[in-house]
């Protein structure tokens, strides 16, 4: 194929590095600046960088995404998860660009009892939702040829994540108490990171393709707990986990106890569909550093 540049912002973080990772066809260069690099509160850097590359699409992996300390930093989160993704969307519409903006099942406030659908109302219930809100709908309102993909409970054998905290935990500690009444889709970042490909490509490829949001998680349902059941049992680990409710455990920032994602509008849109995480978590505790499994 002919050679192709995407810009991927915030290109360091799990899902950037899961995204220069990914099976991207040959010819396609990824652009990954640091912030040192590309100032994206700038428009007028995102206007040099545009004049200077040929870029054919933008995927934002650049967030805020310390949940609870986005509570007592707020100015942050919404400059991080609300203004770089309006600079980005106002550039890339400028440019005649598809944006592909990574979101999160945050925006959601999980009192549903099923999976939340891309056409559900929002209710963030926590500073980093609410930034993540705004930044959807910056995105969705200023670029026509935009594309949210929420993702939830990223995890990855690269970067900090839950799967690699307990994995490293469990090598000196013999017990962990884990919450057990809070529901999510654990998804792998090295799967999402295909997905997004696909979905990129096939925005470059036909102006025409749909867009708006999109959910974006592994297959199936756990707690914490019983992730990180799987997780230290994959690792061979003699580690207990013990099952405790998410009330034992404040935290600054509220989370949705329901954080189940369909991916259903992926799936009839782009042909997208995701494995089961506990395939996903295989792959992952394989690929983790080897002193990291614990005895």
């Amino acid at each position: 194929m002919a050679e192709i540049d995407i810009l991927i912002t915030g290109g360091h973080g799990q899902v950037g590095q899961a995204l220069a990772h990914a099976s991207w066809p040959e010819g396609v260069r990824l652009h990954r600046p640091t912030r040192a690099e590309l100032d994206l509160t700038s428009e007028v850097a995102l206007s040099e960088a545009f004049a200077r590359t040929p870029f054919a699409a933008v995927i934002n992996a650049c967030a805020f995404t310390a949940v609870d300390a986005a509570e007592a930093q707020a100015g942050d989160a919404f400059l991080a998860n609300a203004l770089i993704p309006a600079r980005l969307a106002d550039a890339t519409r400028r440019a005649g660009l598809p944006l592909v903006h990574i979101s999160t099942d945050c925006v959601f406030d999980g009192r549903r009892d099923r999976p939340y659908a891309e056409y559900d109302a929002t209710a963030p219930i926590s500073v980093y939702g609410s930034s993540k809100r705004a930044g959807e709908l910056a995105v969705l309102s200023a670029n026509p040829r935009s594309a949210v993909v929420r993702t939830a409970w990223v995890v990855s054998a690269r970067g900090k994540n839950f799967i690699r905290t307990i994995v490293d935990g469990a090598v000196s500690r013999p017990e962990l108490t884990v919450v057990a009444d809070v529901i999510g889709s654990p998804t792998s970042a090295d799967d999402l990171a295909e997905a997004l490909a696909t979905l990129t490509l096939a925005m470059i490829a036909d102006p025409e393709a749909p867009t708006g949001v999109y959910h974006c998680v592994n297959a199936g349902e756990a707690s914490w707990a019983e992730l990180a059941v799987e997780a230290l049992r994959l690792a061979g680990s003699r580690t207990t986990v013990v099952p405790i409710p998410a009330a034992d455990r404040p935290a600054p920032a509220p989370r949705p106890v329901n954080s189940r994602l369909s991916c259903e509008r992926l799936a009839n849109d782009y042909g997208v569909t995701m494995r089961d995480w506990r395939e996903a978590v295989v792959d992952l505790v394989d690929g983790l550093p080897s002193e990291k499994a614990a005895p």
